[in-house]
């Protein structure tokens, strides 16, 4: 059992204290502004209860979007309404987040209440780490503690994840430590056969991702556009698929290591499709048409894993104790070409045993649409894409790095 190596919420004497909360409700919105999926918000809650329960008045920051300056469109106004929905209790919204309408709004609120400020990014300073920002969010909340629990910031040193630190006494939530030892034990202490699933759009992005699973995984099963320049590589032709083409030096050396670990059996290891869904275009009129990887046509762009790689891949998942799915099959928002991500999503369901790990972003969205039980078909679905990608990898979380080391 892999331990959580920083103090939390339940090592201080946060009784009747103001406490500032970095939570992380930068969630997806449809066109209409709308809030799209809830799952970072309802991931706050065991956190804010157990300060509610304390006597804590609850001071939380977060940031939405990436906004240039002050953009009402990003404002954190609606998210206030839903978590008061969620969380059963009264939440004011003060649309700042450092100032004297801040300390005023603080001073007045009594004990037990949960004040959401506005969005931190409406300020160039939270993203450049300035410590005098931070000092002023301190300050200005009259806080005695700070709770770190936004997972999905926390590889990021920014003032509300980093500099923050400096100014208070700063601890994990059950957020970060749910997420920290789930990930960390997948990783350094899996159930095995572990099989790592990998998909999205690029094999850059999870570079240091896919050498860590070379070391540690008993298969790696690559789909989505990500298979597309493996396939290249393995001097298959791919139509007018989206294809890395700066990538051969990065994938020489993975399959140098692979070829080290298993020898001749690469190819048993890290599967690729034998099958793709193909059409001429990305759209959701264009019709799932299945090509082997030998006979992709030039005007093909393949959109997702085929309907023999699809039986192929949930095999292969349905003999491992782990299973670490970081990436979509395919063009998932489009339903002709999300029947690979589906079927995986079915696989990990109906095997509970199965100890399933979901890494964030693009797949997190799909599972959660995809699943009628909230998430919890499923052993652990993170919060963080960048973050859980950076932990997979072995890379130290700098707002999990500055909080308050453990005392075991």
């Amino acid at each position: 059992m892999v331990g959580f190596f920083k103090q939390t919420i339940r090592d201080l004497p946060l009784d009747g204290q103001t406490v500032l909360v970095r939570v992380d409700y930068n969630v997806p919105l449809n066109d209409e502004g709308k809030i799209d999926d809830d799952l970072r918000i309802r991931a706050s809650i065991p956190t804010l209860e157990y300060l509610l329960k304390r006597g804590c008045k609850l001071v939380l920051i977060s940031h939405l979007g990436r906004p240039e300056g002050v953009d009402p469109s990003l404002s954190l106004a609606p998210i206030a309404v839903l978590l008061q929905e969620l969380l059963g209790h009264d939440v004011r919204f003060i649309d700042e987040c450092v100032g004297e309408a801040v300390y005023q709004g603080v001073r007045r609120a009594p004990k037990g209440s949960v004040l959401l400020l506005e969005n931190l990014r409406f300020h160039p300073e939270e993203e450049a780490d300035d410590h005098e920002f931070a000092k002023k969010l301190a300050k200005h909340s009259q806080a005695s503690y700070f709770v770190q629990d936004g997972f999905s910031v926390v590889h990021r040193a920014h003032a509300s994840t980093h500099a923050i630190t400096l100014f208070l006494p700063s601890v994990a939530g059950f957020l970060i430590e749910q997420e920290y030892t789930s990930i960390t034990e997948a990783m350094e202490e899996p159930k095995r056969p572990l099989v790592a699933v990998l998909g999205g759009a690029k094999v850059s992005d999870k570079i240091l991702v896919v050498e860590r699973f070379v070391k540690i995984a008993d298969k790696i099963v690559i789909g989505g556009a990500m298979a597309n320049t493996f396939l290249a590589y393995r001097g298959y032709s791919v139509g007018k698929s989206k294809v890395e083409t700066d990538q051969k030096d990065t994938l020489d050396h993975l399959y140098a290591a692979a070829r080290k670990k298993v020898g001749d059996n690469v190819d048993e290891f890290i599967i690729l499709p034998t099958d793709v869904a193909v059409a001429p275009a990305v759209d959701e009129e264009e019709k799932r048409t299945i090509r082997s990887v030998k006979a992709m046509q030039p005007d093909d762009m393949a959109l997702d894993i085929g309907d023999v790689t699809i039986e192929q891949f949930v095999a292969t998942i349905n003999s491992a104790a782990t299973v670490i799915w970081n990436g979509p099959m395919g063009v998932d928002e489009l339903s002709e070409f999300a029947h690979g991500s589906a079927r995986l999503c079915l696989a990990l369901a109906t095997h509970p045993n199965i100890t399933s790990i979901i890494g964030g972003g693009d797949t997190a969205d799909f599972v959660l649409k995809w699943d009628g039980n909230g998430g919890k078909s499923f052993t652990h679905i993170s919060t963080g894409g960048g973050a859980s990608l950076d932990l997979m990898a072995g890379k130290k979380l700098p707002g999990v790095e500055s909080l308050l080391d453990s005392h075991h």
